[in-house]
């Protein structure tokens, strides 16, 4: 079962169907669509030797060549490796060698020096097809099991961990959406702002299969004013979103009188809504928003809260449930556990565990932390929440500190290995911050070497020189000393805890 066959039905069945759009204009149906699919696979064997198990990795920002390019990669039964065009090329370049990938795409090329990447290959091109003979007339025949995606999520460690998901993975979350989340049909049109390396580019399997529309946005990121206009020119939009951006829609919305014409749902996740945004974007929007709740290794396919349960504001419960992250997918058990492992009753909160045919298949190349993760079948989630007595699953905390900023994981050992690399630093601590705009932000505790003066500028200019800018603190704590528990660690909560009650400042707590 190859998920490129998805794109080779809706290409026989709706030929003539519009496809993909840059903006508001069409530039392929799906009879082109498949053509450029076919005509990239030919290069893909022909000009960079791809064989079916390679990776082909793909660091971009959001394009129609992202979609043809990947169903390309699956079409000759390759594994696609996306990677966040918000990394620092250093970070880029580790994934691409860690995944062994045997060529990478980019925008332009230029990305990399010739020395740190052989393999490297343009994305912008025209998007004529290529009529080659020899080009694959179908997609490569594979098992449920066959790698396709394999996604790079991070881990306390600080170093990246590749996700692998499977064919039969990536089909079972598609088919949960229309279930769980939202109906689909041909008249949808389904709006890539978010980046197609992450959740938003997995919504796009469904949406193939239905034969609807695929939308990048000129700017090939998310403005709200923009995606407005698309939304009321192409109508029935979808979109995945982080909590922030749905804030943003709200501002801009406002400003400018819009209402949702146009925008058929909006699903949030990836970071907590909070209640007072969630009821200023129902004031603007109306009933279009859903909430998803998963992760890279079950991808968007934990829990869901349908649009009915959010826009019921009436009910006596609405505060708790909406504040839940809802109820189980249905293709997966969630369970939550005590520190044996033993599952918890209602009320009591413990590490969530999800197990079923979206899970990952382990970790590249990590048999370690792939034992860590999977246990008996269940994946542990690192999340801690708990069941009400109706079902629904709400979040209270993490057991791992990740800093989910604007949507973005961020890790703090990662930020404090590259902080802690300066030269007048001596001791660093990163811990996340409640932020009302990005859901948290980074701040850096951090203690000079030899009480030597340091200034926010110069730390940032250091990080930025080494690690995406998205990652980089927005608070620096300057401190003569860390607090250590008995056994020598920062405790870390205790920093969390003193950042809620001290005001905005950076001196020592």
């Amino acid at each position: 079962m190859n998920i490129a066959n998805w794109l080779h039905a809706a290409a026989q069945c709706w030929p003539g169907r519009p496809a993909l759009f840059e903006g508001a204009r069409q530039v392929a149906d799906y009879q082109g669509f498949a053509a450029r699919v076919r005509g990239l696979a030919h290069e893909l064997v022909h000009q960079h030797g791809v064989e079916p198990g390679d990776r082909v990795a793909l660091f971009m920002k959001n394009c129609c060549e992202y979609l043809e390019l990947m169903y390309a990669v699956w079409w000759v039964g390759g594994v696609v490796v996306p990677i966040n065009c918000k990394l620092h090329r250093s970070e880029a370049g580790w994934i691409v060698d860690n995944a062994q990938a045997r060529v990478l795409f980019t925008d332009d090329g230029q990305v990399f020096a010739p020395n740190e990447l052989a393999c490297r290959e343009m994305a912008g091109r025209s998007r004529t097809t290529i009529d080659v003979g020899g080009v694959q007339p179908v997609p490569y025949s594979c098992n449920a099991d066959h790698l396709a995606w394999l996604f790079y999520t991070s881990g306390t460690t600080g170093r990246s961990k590749g996700v692998m998901l499977s064919h039969g993975n990536l089909a079972a979350m598609s088919l949960c959406y229309p279930l769980d989340v939202d109906a689909v049909s041909a008249l949808d049109a389904v709006v890539y702002a978010a980046p197609m390396s992450h959740g938003a580019g997995l919504y796009n399997f469904i949406h193939v299969r239905c034969g609807a529309r695929h939308v990048v946005p000129e700017s090939r990121g998310f403005k709200a004013d923009e995606l407005f206009g698309l939304a009321t020119q192409l109508g029935n939009v979808t979109l995945f979103a982080a909590p922030t951006m749905v804030k943003r829609m709200v501002e801009q919305a406002r400003c400018i009188g819009y209402a949702g014409e146009g925008i058929k749902t909006i699903v949030y996740g990836g970071a907590p809504m909070y209640l007072a945004d969630l009821q200023e974007a129902l004031s603007t929007f109306g009933p279009r928003l859903v909430q998803i709740y998963g992760q890279g290794e079950s991808p968007m396919t934990i829990s869901a809260l349908s649009r009915e349960l959010i826009a019921d504001r009436e009910r006596p419960d609405w505060s708790r449930i909406v504040s839940s992250v809802g109820r189980a997918h249905a293709c997966v058990d969630v369970c939550v556990l005590d520190t044996q492992l033993h599952s918890l009753p209602a009320g009591q909160p413990g590490q969530i565990a999800v197990r079923g045919p979206t899970v990952m298949h382990g970790y590249w190349r990590n048999e370690v932390a792939t034992r860590e993760a999977l246990v008996d079948g269940w994946l542990l989630t690192g999340d801690i929440g708990y069941f009400d007595d109706h079902g629904y699953l709400t979040l209270t905390d993490r057991c791992k500190d990740v800093i989910i900023s604007g949507g973005s994981n961020v890790y703090p050992r990662e930020v404090e290995e590259v902080l802690a690399l300066h030269p007048e630093v001596f001791e660093v601590c990163v811990v996340g911050e409640a932020d009302e705009e990005w859901g948290e932000s980074v701040v850096a505790f951090v203690v000079a070497r030899d009480n030597q003066p340091l200034d926010e500028r110069s730390l940032t200019a250091w990080f930025v020189a080494r690690m995406a800018s998205f990652k980089k603190p927005k608070k620096y704590v300057f401190l003569t000393e860390l607090p250590k528990n008995s056994y020598g660690k920062v405790p870390k909560t205790a920093l969390r805890q003193w950042l809620q009650e001290a005001p905005g400042t950076v001196v020592s707590p």
